[in-house]
């Protein structure tokens, strides 16, 4: 299928070298061999087939087709790398990183290779163009869309400020924070684990902790005694009160409907 002379929305990583330009042939050479390196290995998980790489000469833009979020990744796993480069010598590699999401165009360049070009593309280089060594800066289209995939994205956006560029436009711009890995080791380690907070007892707060039980459990045995006792007198008071007017006569105590009494009082004449 034919993609050339389509435009649709993507995702753009622009990436520039920090003073390539100051740099002897000699270290230019290095420099770009070691980002080229660095960048093929942040782009491994991404398909051929979602991915468009731009030379710049002293830097890369990448078009993901994709997932908004590849170049995400991408950027966060190529500065990471970066930052963990050993001094061997050569010119310490720094670079910018830019991230927007707008509308681009895929045309074909004057040898025939894709090409990008847009207001996509664009706005990822102006936004780049205002992050120091180091730093990843996206727009605020991008922002708006990766911050609600999930919460975890959310939070690892900065606000920046707003900034102009020279064509007098302003952009908001957003500053990726820590690696996702790493935040969501350190909310791992912030949550409290069962039991993590419980120390061992010494034999001695053994001792302490049965001895008040025992005392709790002495207490409660006299409180129910107490109450026991306390329910017995109130029914003896009762029972005295009801049977103080004198005893009933046998006759009458033994009267039931099956056990009528053998004579009755007669009644009294009127």
């Amino acid at each position: 299928m034919d993609t050339s002379n389509r435009t649709f929305v993507s995702s753009i990583l622009f990436l520039d070298i920090v003073e390539y330009s100051k740099q002897s042939v000699t270290d230019q050479l290095a420099l770009k061999q070691q980002f080229n390196n660095l960048l093929v290995d942040a782009l491994k998980h991404v398909a051929a087939s979602d991915r468009i790489v731009l030379d710049t000469g002293d830097g890369a833009a990448v078009s993901f087709q994709g997932n908004p979020e590849d170049s995400l990744f991408a950027g966060m796993h190529m500065r990471d790398a970066i930052a963990s480069l050993p001094s061997d010598g050569l010119p310490k590699l720094e670079v910018r990183f830019g991230i927007n999401l707008g509308p681009v165009r895929l045309i074909k360049d004057i040898n025939g290779q894709l090409n990008i070009i847009g207001d996509g593309i664009s706005v990822a280089q102006r936004v780049m163009s205002f992050a120091e060594p180091g730093c990843i800066l996206v727009s605020r289209s991008y922002f708006e869309v990766v911050s609600r995939l999930s919460d975890d994205y959310a939070k690892i956006f900065s606000a920046a400020g707003t900034r102009t560029d020279k064509h007098v436009r302003e952009h908001s711009v957003y500053e990726i924070g820590k690696s996702l890995d790493g935040m969501i080791e350190q909310r791992q380690n912030d949550s409290p684990k069962p039991g993590a907070d419980e120390t061992p007892a010494t034999p001695d707060q053994m001792e302490v902790k049965s001895s008040i039980s025992g005392r709790r459990f002495t207490a409660r045995y006299w409180l129910a005694a107490g109450l026991a006792g306390m329910l017995a007198v109130i029914g003896l008071f009762f029972f005295a009160a009801q049977h103080s007017g004198g005893s009933v006569p046998a006759a009458q105590a033994s009267a039931s409907p099956d056990n009528p009494p053998s004579s009755l009082p007669k009644a009294a004449p009127p």
